[in-house]
């Protein structure tokens, strides 16, 4: 479930607030303040967050509120995460962010339409749930979880639709990682175009 009453993206449900590093993809490694919210329409099998998954769980943050908490940090750079953030509308908390100068990246499944300015759009198509096209397009970074030997096909036909400089990147999924890492392995060898990503803060073990 997702939350309804949000007044047009001025009010958020925020599951979770914090300070870390950014973990996978093309921005890993950069300390980075992280806003999770609640409420997905995806629900993957292999998500480590399925307590974002019910948005009415969480309680509503006005985005100057929550604009307060960031700047507060100290943090320049935020990410925007789920849960499936582009459930809802970011323009809001998007315009206050950068009126104060602060960076602001995106992790979506692509599945709804984005609404706000971003910098960075981080998507990762699921194929239970495709991403709609017009996101491929605007995607700064594609980034496909590998579970199986089948998702090779899928990244690359995700790969078709996006821009030119879109970065692209193959993730092993977390619990299939020692099965599937010498096929990624492989396969970029091969193709060299795709990175791979891993996910660095499981290994240092931080949020």
């Amino acid at each position: 479930m997702i939350h309804f009453e949000t007044k047009n993206g001025e009010l958020l449900p925020i599951a979770d607030l914090f300070v870390s590093l950014q973990g996978e993809g093309f921005n890993t490694g950069k300390p980075v303040f992280f806003v999770r919210l609640g409420g997905c329409n995806v629900r993957c099998s292999w998500c480590d967050t399925k307590e974002s998954w019910d948005g009415t769980s969480f309680p509503l943050l006005s985005v100057t509120d929550l604009y307060k908490k960031i700047a507060d940090s100290g943090q320049k750079r935020v990410v925007i995460t789920g849960g499936e953030p582009a459930l809802y509308n970011l323009g809001p908390i998007c315009n206050i962010l950068k009126d104060g100068g602060i960076e602001r990246f995106m992790e979506t499944s692509g599945t709804s339409p984005i609404r706000g300015d971003f910098e960075w759009i981080a998507l990762s198509p699921k194929r239970h749930m495709p991403p709609l096209k017009e996101n491929l397009e605007r995607a700064s970074e594609l980034k496909v979880v590998i579970t199986s030997p089948e998702d090779f096909s899928w990244a690359e036909e995700n790969r078709k639709y996006v821009n030119e400089g879109c970065k692209l990147y193959l993730q092993p999924e977390w619990g299939a990682r020692e099965e599937i890492l010498s096929r990624i392995h492989n396969y970029l060898l091969s193709n060299p175009e795709w990175r791979l990503s891993v996910q660095l803060h499981k290994y240092l073990n931080i949020k």
